[in-house]
């Protein structure tokens, strides 16, 4: 049965990762859908969800106001789904937010502690390349994009894989990107630029594997 992957709508970078997941299809022949979400219908097609970088206090305010907020929480809690958050989608995955928690409402469901803009304003954005060859077999250097990113100050649970770790030029070693059972957490945005590895990963690894 063809696999279908949601991806939140409500705002950020989300037509991004809608480009990067058809072209995986595309390129392996996967056999799974991919569609917008916006609306609990749509969410209850999913099989997966990839929530994506932008505002995470827009995507938390938006996902109350329309109702969205409790259909969310349910699907990301089910162990039947996976999930994957960029940037935002994991401040609103996580259990808790460090700072300026009062303005948004997270999914609590990621044990983690995440720092919001953790390297700074805009004009602190970086791209740097990461090797991932510790969790995958597709190559070693990945291009990695961080805009106004968040780390994962603290992890809360011997459930909690940590995938990645950044090394700073300040000596700072901080994480990036973890694992949760069927929930993916990462700092950066793997959905700007050409390179399709981290989604064709994400398909393999939580969509299509049996869990």
């Amino acid at each position: 049965m063809k696999k279908v992957i949601g991806v939140l709508a409500l705002q950020g970078a989300y037509l991004e990762h809608i480009v990067c997941l058809k072209n995986s299809i595309l390129k392996h022949g996967f056999d799974v859908e991919v569609v917008e979400v916006r609306t609990p219908e749509e969410l209850q097609r999913c099989d997966s969800l990839v929530i994506p970088g932008g505002e995470s206090t827009a995507i938390s305010q938006i996902a109350e106001r329309t109702g969205m907020y409790q259909h969310l929480y349910d699907f990301v809690h089910s162990k039947d789904k996976s999930v994957w958050g960029t940037c935002a989608g994991l401040i609103f995955l996580a259990n808790e937010v460090k700072n300026q928690a009062e303005l948004l409402k997270p999914l609590r469901v990621l044990d983690v502690v995440v720092e919001r803009n953790a390297f700074g304003r805009q004009a602190q954005s970086f791209v740097t390349d990461c090797d991932f060859s510790s969790f995958w077999d597709l190559g070693e250097a990945f291009s990695t994009v961080f805009i106004r990113a968040p780390v994962i100050s603290k992890i809360n649970s011997e459930k909690v894989q940590l995938l990645h770790k950044l090394e700073t030029k300040s000596g700072q070693s901080l994480v990036v990107a973890v694992r949760q059972d069927n929930i993916l957490g990462t700092s950066f945005h793997p959905e700007l630029g050409s390179d399709l590895r981290f989604h064709e990963w994400y398909i393999r690894e939580f969509v299509l594997k049996d869990h």
